[in-house]
């Protein structure tokens, strides 16, 4: 009895320094890598700036060093953020060792606002003269067309597809399934056109949702067809016939149809930019990735502290408290803007919404901030893909 507890404190007391082992030897890779990460880089000569775009793009880069962390294979790839997507855009067009642009399509999460902006990104970064080719190698969809269309060229995997139909809006009902299992919704709405309730309480659309959702839907569509137009050298109605008959399907007819430039395989598009880029056969493309190029100082940066302007990101939800990363908390918030607001070296506050709305008290709570905010110094306010509800309430004293 008396080996077996021994041996029993033993293997305990093994296991416990083990795991602390393990833990201190976790901290430091992890220090060592968000150090890594910290320090500034620089780039080679003939290099070529790549945008992916299977990735989820926020407003702003997650200020988080531990942000994007894969624990088993021990890496941080943060997701770089709207903010810092243009300004590497901008600084890239007065950089020499930036030859141009690959746009990387992958699948699009990310919404249309998010695209124009970075759109009206490249438009600006080709005024110096630099290239911008686009490439999939997956079915191209519409958010990406639209993004790509503002480059030199599109090409795609000759296997490939352009995903051009048009848009649509699709909204699911519960309100049979909910009465099947006994189920009651309590629904406080005012007004007819708040329609996100009504999954809830109606079998089929209102006249007032069904008239919005056409509204805004034809809304992005409309400008969306204009500016393809406009970068692809065809009239709109050309588009919009491309979208009806759906000639995007097949790669060879999308190529016929001018959606696309060429059928490429990607050592065929290595070829391309290293001609574009002015590099022989056999020398090596210097790709780098947005988040990397971030970390490049910008030699036309000047800060100073004399006067500024304050932006402020609302993304997600609005709800009470201090909130986190990934919301809008009422109370955090007002603290925030009244801090701005009392700051006389703060000449203007940019409101950065992207939100769904939320919680009631908490919008006005900030609403109130803002207003206050406003008698004092401008306070303008910039949506991102959608301001609704508390999203849009908090954005009227702007």
């Amino acid at each position: 009895m008396k080996n077996f507890l021994i041996y029993t404190l033993a293997t305990i007391t093994g296991i416990i320094l083990a795991s602390i082992i393990f833990f201190l030897i976790m901290i430091g890779s992890l220090s060592a890598m968000v150090a890594a990460g910290d320090k500034k880089v620089s780039i080679s000569e003939n290099s070529i700036l790549v945008l992916k775009t299977n990735v989820q793009i926020p407003d702003r880069s997650d200020p988080n060093p531990f942000a994007g962390l894969d624990i088993l294979n021990m890496t941080i790839t943060p997701a770089t953020g709207l903010n810092d997507i243009l300004n590497n855009l901008e600084k890239a067009a007065a950089d020499p060792k930036i030859k141009g642009i690959l746009i990387d399509n992958g699948i699009m999460p990310s919404g249309w606002a998010t695209m124009e902006e970075i759109r009206n990104g490249l438009k600006k970064f080709k005024e110096s003269g630099k290239f911008v080719i686009a490439y999939s190698d997956y079915a191209l969809e519409q958010q990406g067309y639209y993004l790509s269309s503002a480059a030199d060229r599109i090409f795609i995997n000759p296997s490939s597809t352009v995903d051009f139909k048009g848009l649509a809006g699709e909204v699911m009902f519960y309100k049979k399934a909910l009465e099947k299992i006994g189920m009651e919704v309590q629904i406080i709405r005012h007004g007819k056109f708040k329609g996100a309730v009504e999954p809830f309480m109606l079998d089929k659309l209102s006249d007032e949702n069904r008239e919005q959702i056409k509204d805004y839907v034809g809304s992005i569509w409309n400008h969306t067809v204009k500016m393809m137009a406009e970068s692809r050298g065809m009239t709109e109605e050309r588009i919009n016939e491309l979208a009806d008959k759906l000639m995007g399907t097949v790669s060879t007819d999308a190529l016929e149809a001018g959606l696309v430039d060429g059928l490429l395989f990607r050592d065929e598009l290595d070829d391309t930019l290293k001609v574009l880029s002015g590099l022989s056969t056999d020398d090596k493309i210097n790709f780098v990735s947005m988040s990397k190029y971030t970390k490049v100082p910008d030699p036309k940066k000047v800060l100073t502290v004399k006067s500024r302007i304050s932006v402020i990101y609302a993304s997600g939800s609005i709800v009470m408290g201090k909130g986190n990363t990934t919301n809008i908390g009422g109370n955090n918030y007002s603290e925030i803007i009244r801090k701005e607001r009392l700051d006389s070296t703060v000449k203007a506050i940019v409101l950065r919404v992207n939100s769904p709305g939320g919680s009631a008290i908490a919008s006005d709570m900030i609403w109130r901030e803002l207003e206050l905010a406003a008698k004092v110094k401008p306070v303008v306010i910039s949506m991102g893909n959608y301001a609704a509800s508390g999203g849009y309430y908090i954005s009227c004293p702007g």
